[in-house]
């Protein structure tokens, strides 16, 4: 089969059964696109050899790729042939090879003073500022993705039982606790702001100006701008709310699992970063007491 082709089927692949986003399975094509770049006499799946992976790992961390990238390249690629293997188009083992450790990077998280003055930053008397800290208390009562907020439709969030219905990675589906204080705060921006918003039969939740469903870069920069305004000094994204949220849960003493659920891992060891950053803030404030003796 012509690589294209086999790369055609792939991608449907990560759309149709594996429910990818299209950041995800973009990253995936990506990835093989420098493979076969590497590799130009590859011009069919029977020009495949067990060695080409192994070579191309060896080739990026001689090109000092960082240990995040070879990982990420070399499970992209190891899915690709996996594949191929299972339609019958690849007829070698899938290789193993030895791989750099991720190294652990603990998020940026904010403590619960600074979690206060972020939310406490938009103006509530004007139409944007009201829809912002309605976004920020949602985000951060619920520990939403910054997708499965920006793409939060009426439908899914219950006012009577205070929960949100999320679709996130993969289309797969949660239920979320949101507290009543952030629900207060979205119903008046439906209220005030929303119900005249020129996009006010729109399904999406938060809306800009325009009636339009609110992008990334526009909330991302709002975040900064709120941060910058209250003395934050710290780099943060609309994701720190995230990481604040399951850090703050595990520190008031929430079960690893059912933090899990509510962020919608499918990993524990995903979650398990966050008991890392309380540990971190531990050892922290220990250092703090015992200089100040």
């Amino acid at each position: 089969m012509d690589i294209i082709d086999s790369l055609d089927m792939y991608k449907q692949y990560l759309l149709v059964e594996k429910g990818l986003s299209n950041n995800t399975w973009k990253s995936y094509l990506n990835d093989l696109k420098g493979f076969f770049t590497h590799f130009p006499s590859i011009k069919e799946t029977k020009d495949l050899y067990e060695d080409n992976l192994p070579q191309y790992i060896s080739y990026c961390l001689n090109q000092n790729y960082t240990s995040s990238s070879v990982l990420r390249i070399s499970s992209s690629i190891k899915s690709y042939l996996l594949f191929l293997k299972n339609s019958g188009y690849f007829n070698y083992e899938i290789p193993e090879i030895s791989l750099p450790k991720k190294p652990e990077r603990l998020p940026v998280c904010l403590s619960k003073n600074e979690i206060d003055l972020l939310l406490s930053a938009p103006d509530i008397d004007s139409p944007s500022g009201l829809r912002d800290k309605a976004m920020l208390e949602v985000m951060y009562s619920s520990g939403l993705r910054v997708s499965e907020l920006l793409s939060l439709t009426l439908d899914r969030i219950s006012f009577e039982k205070k929960v949100i219905n999320v679709f996130g990675k993969g289309s797969k589906e949660r239920k979320v606790p949101i507290s009543e204080f952030s629900l207060e705060f979205v119903q008046q921006y439906m209220q005030k702001v929303r119900n005249k918003n020129p996009g006010k039969n729109s399904k999406i939740l938060f809306l800009n100006k325009k009636g339009d469903q609110i992008s990334r870069i526009y909330f991302y920069k709002q975040i900064e701008k709120y941060a910058e305004y209250v003395g934050i000094r710290k780099k943060i994204s609309p994701h720190t709310l995230r990481h604040s949220f399951a850090t703050h849960l595990l520190d008031g003493g929430a079960q690893l699992r059912a933090v899990q659920e509510m962020l919608g891992h499918e990993n524990i060891q995903t979650t398990q970063i966050y008991t890392h950053v309380s540990k971190a803030k531990l050892i922290n404030t220990y250092d703090l007491f015992m200089n100040k003796k």
